[in-house]
């Protein structure tokens, strides 16, 4: 019983670890990665279609994105689409793909995106918070329930806790990883 509360709680604590990584890779760095526009949907034929679904999106350098679709009547689209999700930078159009030019970052749009992700951060060890209270309240339930005595509740409880602290050593530890690579110059 207690051993199943454990693992639910560190199931969950993982997720949000996971969610943050996710979260991680939409941000800029140093140089430009295709995940950058991982979240810009495309009108395609009247369904909102993720980028990548609707044409080939290289990193051809540190700084330029190029994106090539299946089918050149989604040039327009897919231009109107990069322009409204306001990524910082606009298509540039040749006829046959799209490329965008990312300029090198300043200290100050660096120093921007780690508060972005100290947000992130933060979001992730709220999550991690409520999974250890979900626990907690699973702990007290059975204690409450005559399933487990006061003493190995309490016990539980501090071992719960122990499962949290790791997991916000493990945001931390993604955190500076990743301040360490948007500051990098």
């Amino acid at each position: 019983m207690v051993n199943d509360v454990f693992d639910y709680t560190k199931e969950n604590m993982q997720k949000g670890i996971d969610a943050l990584k996710r979260d991680f890779t939409t941000l800029r760095t140093g140089k430009v990665t295709t995940s950058i526009v991982d979240n810009i949907k495309v009108d395609y034929y009247g369904t909102m279609t993720t980028l990548n679904q609707v044409g080939s999106v290289i990193a051809t350098d540190a700084t330029t994105i190029s994106i090539t679709p299946w089918e050149k009547a989604l040039l327009s689209p897919i231009e109107k689409a990069i322009q409204e999700a306001n990524i910082g930078v606009n298509p540039n159009n040749d006829g046959s793909f799209i490329k965008l030019f990312f300029p090198p970052m300043t200290s100050d749009q660096r120093q921007g995106i780690v508060k972005q992700a100290k947000g992130m951060v933060e979001h992730a060890k709220v999550s991690v918070r409520n999974v250890r209270k979900d626990g907690n309240d699973k702990i007290k339930k059975l204690e409450k329930d005559k399933a487990i005595s006061e003493d190995e509740s309490k016990k539980a409880q501090e071992q719960i806790q122990k499962i949290t602290d790791e997991y916000i050593a493990k945001i931390d530890e993604a955190f500076k990883i990743k301040e360490a690579d948007i500051l990098k110059v």
